[in-house]
C-alpha cells in the first residue's frame, strides 16, 4: 500500500522539557532539531508530501515569552536550512492564517516558498496559525466570493479552495507523546487517513519511529468504505 503524505502532529515538547527539569522553551528548541532528521526520512521513504503541526490557532493563547521564542526558532531555522533544503529538491509551502505571524516570520516563509517553487521533490507543509475548522470556513468564503452556484458545489470544489489546494491528502497521522485526538488538524483531509499514535514525546522521536510508523500503515488495509477482502 503506497504512502504519498504524512502529517504530523508534534506534541510533547513542553513535557519533554520538564522531565530534564528545563524551561519549556528548551523542549520547543530539541523539538526544532527533530524536524531535519524526519524530513531526510520522508525522503529516503519517496513521500511526495510532509506535514507539521508546528503551530496551531490555539496556541496563540500560550504565554507571549514562549509564542515570541517559537517565532524566533521558526525564523532561525527557516534562515539557516532554507538553501540547503532547496539544494535537496524540497519545495516548501505554510499554510494557515499566515497574516497573524509576525512580520520577519512572514517575509523568511515567502522567501523560501518563492525559493522552491519550481522545484520538483518531497513537498514539506508547515501548519502555522492553523486550524482546521478555520481552514473550511475560509474555503467556504471564498467559494462564495467567486460565486460559484450552491449546485456546482462538490468535494473537488471544497477542496481545491483549502490551504492545501493541490497537496494529496494524508495517507498516515503521526501524533506524538501518547495523545489520541487531532486537535483541529487537516480535518477535511484527513477524513480516510491512517492513525499512529506513539507515546515517545516529540523531541525524541526520530527517524528509525518514523520508519516504524511507515512500515506499520504498510501493513494495514485501507477500505474507503469499501468490504475489506476478510470480509
Amino acid at each position: 500500500m503506497e504512502i504519498r503524505h504524512a502529517a504530523i502532529i508534534m506534541d510533547g515538547n513542553g513535557r519533554w522539557a520538564k522531565m530534564r527539569g528545563l524551561p519549556r522553551i528548551e523542549g520547543h528548541r530539541n523539538g526544532v532539531k527533530r524536524v531535519d532528521e524526519i524530513i531526510e526520512a520522508a525522503i529516503d521513504q519517496g513521500l511526495k508530501a510532509v506535514t507539521f503541526y508546528t503551530f496551531s490557532m490555539e496556541n496563540w493563547q500560550r504565554p507571549k515569552a514562549e509564542i515570541n521564542a517559537l517565532m524566533r526558532f521558526l525564523k532561525t531555522y527557516i534562515k539557516k536550512e532554507m538553501q540547503r533544503l532547496h539544494k535537496k529538491g524540497v519545495v516548501f509551502r505554510a499554510i494557515g492564517s499566515i497574516e497573524r505571524l509576525p512580520e520577519g516570520v512572514r517575509k523568511v516563509l515567502s522567501e523560501f516558498e518563492e525559493l522552491t517553487r519550481n522545484n520538483k521533490g518531497l513537498t514539506v507543509v508547515s501548519a502555522l496559525s492553523y486550524g482546521g475548522r478555520a481552514e473550511i470556513v475560509n474555503a467556504v468564503k471564498n467559494i462564495m466570493k467567486k460565486g460559484i452556484r450552491a449546485g456546482d458545489i462538490d468535494e473537488k470544489t471544497v477542496a481545491n479552495h483549502l490551504y492545501t489546494a493541490g497537496i494529496p491528502d494524508p495517507d498516515l497521522i503521526i501524533r506524538t507523546s501518547g495523545e489520541m485526538r487531532l486537535s483541529n488538524f487537516l480535518l477535511w483531509q484527513s477524513a480516510y487517513a491512517e492513525f499512529y499514535f506513539t507515546e515517545t514525546l516529540w523531541p525524541d522521536f526520530d527517524r528509525d519511529e518514523f520508519k516504524a510508523a511507515i512500515l506499520e500503515f504498510h501493513g494495514r488495509e485501507r477500505r474507503f468504505g469499501a468490504l475489506s477482502a476478510r470480509d
